[in-house]
């Protein structure tokens, strides 16, 4: 996008939570990324006033009021949800500064990630109200896009713009992997059945599902990774001696992000059972490096990008027994996954930055031609 003809694109930071090493709360421990997040584009960090903390006031960067009044912009994009203090400062602004304002969400559902359910009939009360207030609302899925129509905002006031990743970065790390030799440092052969789970261990992901799911399915010469880190993990690891399959299971821990090809590439498909995913972006990166995913029906790239290719790898979120039969059948017959990687090759070409980029100038000229429609 930075180097987009049609686009001369400021990026604000409200803090760089994720893009420099710290404690991530989720993963219950310190993070730093392995590839770089913050060169090739244009960038500033606004010095947050607020506690860091996940309330209102967590984020409030009072500088993005002058960033806004004086940047002469034509449209603002706010990431920042509208619980955040911050969010209201940018609306504010870009009103006041005539330039188009767009937001939205990821969610598919209104049903709230705490499960506390009387957010639900709020939600559904304030959202129509919420996402008017939007030059140009953005759903990355369309689940997203249909869940606003749902709650009445117009067809013409909602733009699809992707959920992406650099296809090309994938494609070129993934070409270059030893799968012979990955597999060996897992203490397995080109022929075991690998499936693989690559998300935190944390309750909304269930991993303990696809745990039972793996131990029932009882596929001879298999083998199930585990990548990830957080909470749960002694849980998994007293469950998997208690099935009785501790020999057959790997906890590889937090994997970084330039480990994740070879990770993807080596497997022979991925599991995302998760009870709560607005969209899951391991799914685009497995299925770029040719592994095939099966995901829970709460999941939202299932939708996108994996119900095209063959809609039997989608089950009910929390069916173990289904998750069982369908591991069965795929790592009995390998067929089904060589169709699907084949088929998933075609599908990621159409769900790209491309994509992305030409969604996000669509938004904006939508968005600025109704706050200054032509004379």
């Amino acid at each position: 996008m930075a180097q987009h003809p049609q686009l001369d694109a400021s990026t604000v930071y409200c803090r760089l939570r994720g893009a420099k090493a710290g404690i991530d709360p989720e993963f219950g421990a310190r993070i730093q990324w392995d590839i770089p997040l913050l060169d090739g584009y244009s960038w500033i960090e606004l010095a947050n006033k607020g506690t860091d903390s996940e309330g209102f006031w967590g984020l409030y960067n009072p500088g993005l009021w002058k960033f806004v009044r004086e940047g002469n912009f034509d449209a603002v994009f706010c990431f920042t949800g509208y619980i955040r203090a911050s969010f209201w400062i940018t609306y504010l602004a870009s009103k006041l500064s005539r330039s188009a304002f767009l937001f939205g969400t990821d969610a598919t559902t209104l049903t709230p990630l705490d499960r506390r359910m009387w957010k639900r009939p709020v939600k559904r009360l304030f959202w129509p109200f919420l996402y008017r207030l939007a030059s140009q609302a953005i759903a990355p899925s369309t689940g997203t896009r249909d869940l606003l129509r749902s709650l009445g905002i117009a067809e013409e006031r909602i733009s699809l713009i992707p959920y992406v990743v650099d296809n090309d970065w994938w494609r070129a790390q993934s070409a270059q992997v030893d799968r012979n030799a990955v597999r060996a440092s897992w203490g397995v052969g080109p022929d075991t059945a690998v499936v693989l789970f690559c998300a935190k261990l944390q309750p909304w992901k269930r991993p303990l599902d696809l745990v039972q799911a793996f131990a029932r399915a009882d596929v001879a010469n298999s083998l199930l990774l585990l990548a990830g880190d957080g909470p749960l993990k002694e849980d998994l690891q007293a469950e998997t001696l208690r099935l009785g399959i501790s020999d057959r299971v790997r906890f590889l821990g937090f994997i970084n992000q330039t480990q994740l090809p070879s990770l993807y590439t080596a497997a022979d498909v991925m599991v995302l059972p998760s009870e709560y995913d607005a969209f899951g972006v391991v799914v685009n990166e497995a299925m770029l490096c040719g592994c095939p995913v099966i995901a829970s029906n709460s999941v939202g790239a299932g939708r996108d990008l994996i119900a095209p290719i063959d809609p039997s790898f989608i089950y009910r979120c929390g069916d173990v027994d289904t998750l069982s039969t369908l591991l069965r059948r795929v790592l009995s017959d390998r067929s089904y996954l060589t169709k699907f990687q084949i088929a998933a090759d075609e599908r990621m070409k159409t769900w790209s930055p491309r994509e992305y980029i030409a969604a996000t100038v669509e938004a904006v000229e939508r968005a600025v031609s109704r706050i200054r429609p032509a004379s």
